[in-house]
């Protein structure tokens, strides 16, 4: 069933718990996504990255995304996600977004409060400041950005009517370069002055210490993308000589969904904390 990201988060902050977001690229992980989601009973936020959605079946990507969504026995929302183009978060909301993230973080302040308070009149708006390091679809090694300042954090915020903010603790998308050593009293002097819940991006590198740690101080939305891909593409290159063998497609597809499904289902008992 779809949901909307300030229910998700909503209901997580009841339970002291996070949810978790997936990015996916297709059906078959998305099935994977929301089979690990209906059998935790947890809801969930299906992401698709601003590549996915730029390009040539991107809208029929998301478009089938939502469809699956709603087709679930678990509360899902469907996310575009880091995205700065403001006819593309109206254009994710046309066709059934829940919610995005309207990535102004590369911008001065003033027009990252401009961006994410235009695309709040649309729906609901995920914020970020200070760039969170790295590529969100291609995993190469990445040292941590530039760290979220709490005070503008809470102008941020306040100014813009965000559902949810992106921080930037040491955290970065892809791989980490080295042991990433997240700020804390950072992240809990943000918590302290933020008046919306706060996502970790660039979770499949922490440890499920850290994870729980981060959880603990306030984060209330997990992001995992490179996990996901790595075990979809490790199946798939495991899988595709059997499967070439009477080109057996539907077998392939049930083990990728499988695979995917088996890291989703780690990660959501994981974000209970």
């Amino acid at each position: 069933m779809l949901a909307l990201l300030s229910q998700l988060l909503a209901e997580a902050a009841g339970h002291r718990s996070a949810v978790g977001a997936f990015t996916c690229y297709n059906l078959e992980q998305a099935s994977g996504v929301l089979r690990a989601a209906e059998a935790r009973e947890a809801g969930v936020v299906i992401l698709v990255s601003e590549k996915s959605f730029t390009g040539a079946d991107g809208p029929r990507l998301l478009s089938a995304l939502v469809a699956a969504a709603e087709r679930s026995h678990a509360a899902a929302c469907v996310q575009l996600d880091h995205v700065s183009d403001l006819g593309l978060i109206e254009s994710a909301f046309s066709l059934g977004a829940g919610a995005v993230l309207a990535d102004g973080s590369h911008l001065p302040f003033d027009e990252n409060v401009a961006l994410v308070a235009a695309a709040a009149d649309h729906g609901e708006v995920e914020a970020e400041l200070a760039g969170i390091a790295g590529d969100e679809d291609v995993a190469v090694a990445q040292a941590a950005g530039a760290f979220t300042d709490p005070e503008l954090a809470a102008l941020l915020v306040e100014r813009a009517g965000a559902t949810c903010l992106a921080v930037s603790i040491g955290n970065v998308h892809g791989v980490y370069r080295e042991p990433p050593r997240l700020d804390w009293e950072r992240l809990a002097s943000i918590r302290a002055r933020v008046g919306c819940p706060l996502a970790l991006h660039g979770a499949s590198g922490l440890s499920d210490a850290n994870v729980r740690r981060a959880i603990r101080l306030g984060i209330a939305k997990v992001n995992v993308n490179t996990e996901l891909r790595d075990r979809y593409l490790a199946i798939t290159a495991e899988r595709i000589g059997a499967a070439l063998d009477g080109l057996r497609l539907l077998d392939l597809n049930a083990a990728q969904t499988e695979a995917v499904a088996d890291v989703v289902a780690a990660k959501l008992d994981l974000c209970r904390g």
